[in-house]
């Protein structure tokens, strides 16, 4: 027999309690054909050998903004430690604007009033920006602010009229106008400026954000969100500029999509007004192991960090503030309903406990009504979490979908906004596995930078930015964070029969590493670096062989 490849010289885990170790793997048409001993007397068309490095299967994120991740790679960078205060800030963005045409957008993301003295406003963007329109996104996507010459071209000048927004938040001066920020949904009139985005600038972003997954040895992501300009998507022909990037070998790692729920719609056709779809019956499963359909995506409330999130009790310090919701629970009842009664997976951006109490009641109706005991519907983020809630999620089948590394990127801002009796109860994961939820790992790259090895200490350690333990309890061992990031999140998108471990007739993705992640102290997790990474039997990333 003639085999693709032979990897060998390798500690391979393989993950599989059938065959936890190997030294050598062998690859055929993108899969694994066998290890070790089952590999005499085959021949290859390479042998590679890997140095005796350290090998897992390819992590697989799930929870990744590939097209925004390219953007924000592309854009001016205003992260916490690129820019510490709102002088450097306005430095960044007038250092900026000077090489950009006289009416060139500048745009800048990433930044996060936590680690700045505030946000910044559209008077101080004016005068950095020399008369061209700004938009910076905030950290957590859930909040930008803008100039006022964005506003002008948005239709109000002199930043005069703009109206209140259903589930926005929108800070005004003492005439009304706004300050800038602009929150959840109120950001719409401005997005609408920049989107949709140019397939070939999508394709930029794609191939920026693929050859970083790759180094991070990220063999699979999923895309939370493409098709809705006026939420997260880049355009209404997004899963055509991802098809396309794939096919011109710009999008290289496997890759997840989740249409946003108003991409779906009713069918005037069939005498249920009520389900919600795509024309043809089109719906999650389709595609191939480089790209498909995935659950539909919802946005329930707002963020952590920008105290947005909807919640039962007030913000700490903030007896007004409960967060916001962005859909009533009767809108996000038929949402979900009218989608799984078509066969979609649902998954329901929920970070507050109220919206997490209304997306399972959603859910529960939703499975009295069409029972389906095999779906695996989610919640993005799960941030603050009951034990009731975690009992019924996994009642219910329901996956939360929480992002280790925020904890080090935000978990001292996150414990400030809750009452202290509730800090333990923040993004916990332990207590998830406790109730027979099967764990995955994420970042919602770009809100995190999308290393997996960050979000894997995280996982272990809990050690917010500060070095504080936030939630000890729910401190998890690496084996069980290196499945939830590898198996757990296949699992997470019906994909474990073909992903997440290594066995025979399983896709061949898989990393090689600097060190073996089992033997090394936690704190060292993140100082490692990913050497090589294999997709389909190919190497993607690294010199190896």
């Amino acid at each position: 027999m003639h085999i693709d490849a032979i990897f060998t010289n390798a500690r391979i885990r393989t993950l599989d309690p059938e065959r936890p170790f190997a030294h050598s793997i062998g690859t055929l048409g993108g899969r694994i054909v066998g290890f070790d001993d089952d590999l005499h007397g085959l021949d290859a068309d390479r042998i590679v050998d890997l140095g005796g490095q350290p090998v897992l299967p390819g992590f697989h994120d799930a929870h990744h903004h590939l097209s925004l991740t390219g953007f924000r790679l592309a854009s001016l960078n205003l992260r916490p430690g690129a820019v510490n205060s709102l002088a450097e800030l306005y430095d960044a963005v007038r250092e900026h604007a000077d090489g950009l045409a006289p009416d060139a957008w500048v745009r800048g993301a990433g930044y996060d009033q936590n680690f700045l003295e505030d946000h910044p406003t559209a008077e101080a963007l004016d005068r950095a920006a020399g008369g061209r329109p700004v938009l910076l996104e905030h950290v957590s996507g859930h909040m930008l602010v803008a100039n006022t010459r964005a506003f002008e071209l948005a239709g109000y000048p002199r930043r005069e009229g703009y109206p209140d927004i259903a589930g926005g938040s929108i800070p005004r001066d003492a005439d009304g106008r706004p300050r800038g920020l602009l929150q959840e949904s109120a950001m719409g009139p401005i997005n609408a400026l920049v989107r949709p985005v140019e397939l070939d600038e999508v394709q930029r972003n794609l191939q920026l954000a693929s050859d970083q997954a790759l180094s991070y040895g990220l063999t699979s992501v999923t895309e939370p969100g493409v098709g809705e300009i006026r939420v997260v998507g880049n355009s209404p022909l997004d899963y055509h500029a991802y098809q396309t990037a794939v096919e011109q070998r710009m999008l290289r790692v496997r890759t997840t999509l989740m249409p946003y729920i108003t991409v779906l719609h009713p069918f005037e056709d069939l005498p249920d007004k009520d389900v919600l779809g795509l024309d043809l019956g089109i719906r999650t499963g389709l595609g191939d192991d480089m790209l498909r359909v995935g659950p539909v995506k919802i946005v329930a409330d707002g963020s952590f960090i920008g105290r947005s999130a909807a919640m039962h009790a007030c913000f700490h310090g903030e007896a007004d503030n409960f967060g916001v919701l962005l859909h009533e629970p009767s809108q996000l009842r038929d949402y979900i309903v009218g989608a799984h009664r078509v066969g979609w997976t649902v998954a329901t951006h929920a970070i507050g406990d109220r919206a997490i109490t209304h997306v399972l009641d959603a859910v529960e109706e939703a499975q009295r009504i069409a029972p389906r005991p095999d779906v695996r519907h989610r919640i993005e983020h799960f941030a603050l979490a009951s034990d009731l809630d975690i009992a019924r999620a996994a009642r219910l089948g329901v996956i939360p979908v929480p992002q280790g590394v925020f904890l080090s990127d935000f978990g001292d801002g996150m414990a400030a906004a809750v009452a202290e009796d509730r800090r333990d109860d923040i993004y916990r994961v332990k207590s998830l596995a406790d109730a027979g939820i099967v764990l995955n790992g994420s970042t919602d790259s770009p809100i995190s930078d999308a290393n997996p090895l960050v979000s894997l200490r995280d996982m272990v350690l809990r050690r917010t930015g500060s070095g504080a333990v936030l939630g000890e309890r729910e401190r998890i061992s690496i084996d069980e964070a290196v499945r939830a990031y590898t198996y757990g999140s296949a699992y997470a998108v019906g994909q474990e029969l073909s992903k997440g471990t290594l066995k025979v007739g399983m896709l061949a993705d898989f990393i090689a590493l600097s060190d073996d992640l089992y033997s090394i102290p936690a704190e060292r997790i993140a100082e490692q670096e990913v050497t090589a990474t294999v997709v389909g039997g190919a190497v993607e990333f690294g010199d190896v062989g």
